[in-house]
């Protein structure tokens, strides 16, 4: 059997949220205290190609307790990837902090779930609780992509390459999906919001924006599952990855982290 390539694997912080209460787990506990947020892309590098994970958001949105410190674009370049020449960008799901900045992204082929990408642009929508993560004009942005011919499909479980599978959980949205990544440490997740902070993992107590309260909690089950090691499943906006992962340079510390 032929060997799978081992892939680099860097979470990039593009903006931040300073909490003033712990609004991170449904089930509260009294001692609970603020944490803070961050916002993450990804960027895995291997086999002669860069495939990005997520797009962020952009200076379009604006709201003002979440701190743009550089558009998703600005932080891939830290680790000398230009936006304008990727040409694969693997999207988990549909919310503002995570589709935004398709232009900066030209070249990209954008891979969603079919599911994902249905329930964004369907009936849920006319609630303004399933709004409520979504920003008009990244849809618009997804939509007009799909009229060129730049969005590929997955229904279920995928390869996009050897070494890296997607897998559709639900759970925080519809049609959420994470991606595993073949690394010199074994199989890799990138979660994204499948999983927000650790402990929403380690209590089995999911995060409040959630579709459907099962499948997020059987979500944490199957994460188990893909990755080599519970330690290998990498959550979408907790600020201790930063710190349980080396930084990709002396001069990026606090802003990349290599994962593998």
């Amino acid at each position: 059997m032929t060997a799978l390539p081992e892939y680099e694997v860097y979470a990039v912080k593009y903006a931040e949220r300073q909490t003033t209460v712990n609004s991170t787990r449904v089930f509260k506990d009294p001692h609970d205290a603020p944490i803070p947020t961050d916002y993450s892309v990804w960027a895995i590098i291997g086999a002669g190609r860069t495939y990005v994970v997520d797009l962020g958001f952009d200076r379009r949105y604006k709201r003002g307790d979440r701190f743009l410190l550089r558009t998703p674009a600005e932080a891939l370049a830290m680790l000398d990837i230009d936006a304008a020449r990727v040409e694969d960008v693997i999207v988990s799901h549909m919310h503002y902090d995570h589709c935004g900045s398709v232009p900066d992204f030209p070249k990209a082929r954008l891979h969603i779930q079919d599911a994902e990408m249905a329930a964004a642009t369907g009936r849920f929508l006319k609630w303004k609780a399933f709004r409520y993560g979504n920003f008009v004009e990244y849809t618009v942005d997804f939509v007009r992509a799909l009229y060129d011919e730049r969005v590929e499909f997955t229904d279920g479980d995928g390869e996009l390459a050897p070494g890296i599978t997607v897998h559709r959980l639900g759970g925080h949205t519809h049609g959420m999906q994470v991606v595993r990544v073949w690394t010199r440490k074994g199989w890799l997740v990138l979660a994204s919001d499948a999983v927000h902070m650790y402990a929403n993992m380690d209590l089995s107590n999911p995060y409040p924006a959630v579709f459907h309260v099962g499948d997020m909690l059987e979500g944490f089950r199957k994460l188990k599952t893909l990755a080599a090691t519970p330690e290998m499943i990498i959550p979408g906006h907790d600020p201790l990855v930063m710190e349980r992962f080396p930084a990709a340079s002396a001069k990026l510390e606090g802003v990349a982290a290599r994962l593998d």
